[in-house]
């Protein structure tokens, strides 16, 4: 697919957050959602696998292992799939995202009475206040068109003392492992993604979405003002990605 200047503006605009922000996100989501998986993977060199496992251990569903779990921005519906596979797990996990072909790509990973498909956008869940017993999002969170509300609303959906997990890119501190990432990221990661996938802007707003989005601190601060307690994040593979987490009172 040719690339106009045209998209290419529309990708760094949405990235920064200006009106569109969800209609472009939804349309590149769908578009790529038949070889998204693939790409994840080849892209990471498989390291995603092991921060989605790192991601899950820290929800701490053995808290309530029959209980009611989110998969928020869930794509694919790969966490879902994984936490339903959890030896013990005997809960039941809503898989929501606004982009129904990604769920549609993601169908036969998991039972539907384990693992339930829904189309809602993050900042309007159609589930009740404090029926969730936590919440997980990975690589998702930096897409919602207003991050503070997607906050706010997985807050109101969670019981008290649940727990919220964010795994997001982030932008490595170390000068020269930086220079390293934004080589790849910037320069040889849209060309492959762009080939495979067929929709090159889809990979230019990837790291732009994510030089964008705000730095561990500021959103730890961000998931505070939301309502969170005992907020915390870990680093993964030398500043590249991160985990957050944090819980509803």
């Amino acid at each position: 697919m040719h690339e106009t200047k045209g998209e290419a503006r529309r990708a760094g605009a949405a990235a920064e957050g200006e009106e569109g922000k969800r209609t472009y996100v939804r349309a590149v989501f769908e578009q790529i959602a038949p070889r998204y998986d693939l790409l994840n993977h080849l892209l990471s060199f498989n390291v995603d696998r092991w921060w989605r496992r790192r991601a899950l251990r820290r929800l701490d569903w053995m808290r309530a292992p029959a209980g009611r779990y989110l998969d928020l921005c869930a794509g694919t519906l790969d966490v879902g799939a994984q936490l339903s596979r959890q030896r013990g797990f005997r809960g039941f996990v809503v898989g929501a995202d606004f982009a129904v072909p990604m769920l549609r790509a993601g169908a036969g990973k998991a039972a539907m009475d384990v693992v339930a498909p829904v189309a809602a956008d993050a900042q309007q869940l159609p589930l009740a206040e404090g029926s969730m017993d936590g919440a997980i999002v990975a690589f998702g969170i930096r897409n919602v068109a207003s991050l503070d509300d997607a906050l706010a609303e997985v807050h109101r959906v969670l019981s008290p003392g649940a727990r919220f997990v964010v795994l997001e890119f982030t932008t490595p501190r170390s000068r020269i492992v930086r220079a390293l990432y934004h080589l790849y990221f910037h320069r040889l990661l849209p060309i492959i993604g762009g080939m495979i996938s067929g929709h090159r802007t889809a990979y230019r707003y990837l790291p732009v979405s994510v030089a964008h989005f705000p730095a561990e601190p500021v959103l730890a601060e961000r998931m505070r003002a939301a309502g969170f307690d005992d907020v915390r994040w870990t680093s993964l593979s030398f500043g590249i990605a991160a985990i957050h987490t944090g819980r509803k009172a």
